[in-house]
């Protein structure tokens, strides 16, 4: 194994770590709000009004942003550490100046907004319209928040700094967690609706996420003020990108906005049980996905600057191959224990179990798109590096035009269930259609994406769904009852799954790749 690719490992396990740390607590705060608020009306609203500055976050947080200023900014670095600062600087005010606004205007035609995201079934309940109203009005600045969060990551990241600040997230979720168990009854004893504690714990959350990270940056020195430059090439480079990645970004907008309008307009519940079983399903992605994507890109991005195109290439194909080797296994242990899993993590309070039956077949349709998610998180980035940004916009936005007249086809028929699936039938397209436009790119072979190791993989999923699926099955323990019975039960399937996922690739003579994968591990800082 290479230098570059060990580096790499080391890094998204790091990013790993802290991020499976966000997530369990993410997963608990899911499961507190399953409890206290279930999946009704009111959960409805809050979800469509944190939709609002979530959707937003997409261009100038995780999203558009990042792929555009981490290449950048890793160039300037590389030039001299005093265009690097003002960079930071500089896209620090822009940011600030340009979310502040959006985040004003959200205030004052909250709604409009509203209005303009949900069915008219949803704006005939006055007083879930009223609510919704009131939550996005308090959540807006949390645009702001979370965008120099995403800014202050993303330096710290071309740092090689990737534990410290991928722990941010979950401090937004302690502080949610402690709003939940906190603040309903005082809300409720001044005359407002409990679910206002979600939005307070929103925007404190936001706040904590970012102002961690500062600290961090004054540790690299990265605080001293060094002047600002609006018209400086670095600067006009970001914001070309960002306008292209702006197209794409407007795409996946549109597309939320449709399928959160669809779900408005099925049954009550159906935008919370599809943001809950999203939740499950962003749980795999946000911890291997992400934590692969974010340190593939500046590996490659460093490499590529450099002129080490063998590096990069390698370090894509390392990425690439470990996307697979962790989602894999994720897709088959969560479809073949989608019931429970859904069950263990929020059957309780005023949760019901026939909200956990449609929350699991949402779910199965989110999963199918597992392994592609995964794959996004490592190609898309990519070809911001290679200066062809346009490339996975134009990409994203055909995909979004069939998943839309998909949606809107199937809608009536299938029920709110179809909004799942089509977005995982986009993902697919995606990246079948990125993966010819890599290969033009970078002169890659047919190997490169389908070596030996890739069937070896896939036949070892294969094992594990079935094991796990036929262990399960030995028991006949319904999901509604005994919580502890249940989890057991579920552990020791998890447990017969991965078994036999690791046990047949050594059999199959890949045991350096499982071998190395936990040696990372147990090495690790």
């Amino acid at each position: 194994m290479s230098k570059s690719s060990k580096s790499f490992i080391i890094s998204s396990l790091k990013m790993g770590v802290a991020t499976l740390s966000s997530r369990v607590l993410g997963f608990f705060r899911e499961i507190l709000l399953a409890q206290i608020f279930g999946a009704s009306g009111l959960t409805d609203a809050f979800h469509i009004a944190f939709r609002i500055p979530n959707m937003l976050r997409d261009l100038f947080a995780e999203g558009a942003f990042s792929s555009a200023f981490v290449p950048t900014f890793t160039g300037a670095k590389n030039h001299s550490e005093e265009e690097a600062i003002k960079l930071l600087w500089t896209m620090g005010i822009v940011l600030l100046a340009i979310t502040g606004c959006i985040s004003v205007l959200i205030i004052i035609f909250a709604p409009e907004v509203v209005s303009l995201m949900t069915n008219e079934l949803f704006t005939q309940d006055v007083a879930r319209f009223e609510v919704s109203v009131l939550l996005t009005r308090i959540m807006a600045p949390f645009l702001t928040f979370v965008s120099l969060a995403a800014l202050c990551m993303g330096v710290l990241n071309t740092y090689k700094m990737f534990f410290a600040p991928a722990m941010a997230p979950a401090l937004f979720n302690v502080v949610m967690i402690i709003s939940m168990l906190t603040l309903p009854k005082w809300l409720e004893g001044q005359g407002l609706n409990g679910i206002v504690a979600l939005a307070i714990g929103v925007i404190i959350g936001g706040l904590c996420q970012l102002f961690i990270q500062i600290p961090m940056l004054g540790s690299k020195k990265l605080l001293r003020f060094v002047g600002v430059d609006f018209k400086s090439k670095n600067v006009t480079e970001v914001l070309h990108r960002m306008s292209i990645g702006t197209i794409g970004v407007a795409a996946t907008q549109i597309n939320l906005l449709v399928s959160t309008f669809l779900a408005t307009g099925t049954v009550i519940g159906a935008v919370s049980w599809l943001q809950y079983s999203f939740r499950l399903f962003q749980f795999p992605v946000g911890i291997l996905g992400v934590s692969i994507g974010n340190s593939n890109l500046v590996h490659f991005s460093d490499h590529w600057k450099k002129g080490e195109r063998d590096e990069a290439v390698s370090c894509l194909q390392t990425s690439y191959i470990t996307s697979l080797f962790t989602l894999l296994p994720a897709f088959a242990l969560i479809y073949a224990l989608a019931e429970d899993c859904v069950a263990i993590s929020y059957q309780r309070g005023a949760f019901s179990t026939s909200d956990t039956m449609m929350v699991a077949q949402t779910l199965k349709f989110y999963l199918v798109g597992l392994p592609f998610y995964g794959l996004y998180k490592v190609f898309s980035p990519t070809f911001y590096t290679l200066d062809k940004p346009k490339l996975p916009v134009f990409i994203s936005t055909g995909a979004i035009l069939l998943n839309i007249i998909f949606c809107f086809s199937l809608v009536d028929s299938m029920g709110f269930k179809i909004l799942a699936l089509g977005t995982s039938l986009s993902m697919v397209f995606i990246i079948l259609v990125q993966s010819i436009f890599l290969t033009r790119l970078l002169g890659l072979e047919l190997s490169f994406f389908f070596p030996l190791r890739f069937f070896k993989l896939a036949f070892a999923g294969i094992i594990c769904f079935v094991a796990t699926n036929y262990f399960r099955n030995l028991f006949s323990i319904d999901i509604g009852n005994g919580t502890i019975k249940l989890l057991s039960i579920f552990l020791m399937s998890v447990g017969t799954g991965a078994l036999a996922y690791f046990v047949s690739l050594c059999v199959m003579g890949d045991y350096k790749l499982v071998t190395g994968f936990f040696t990372k591990i147990l090495k690790r800082k």
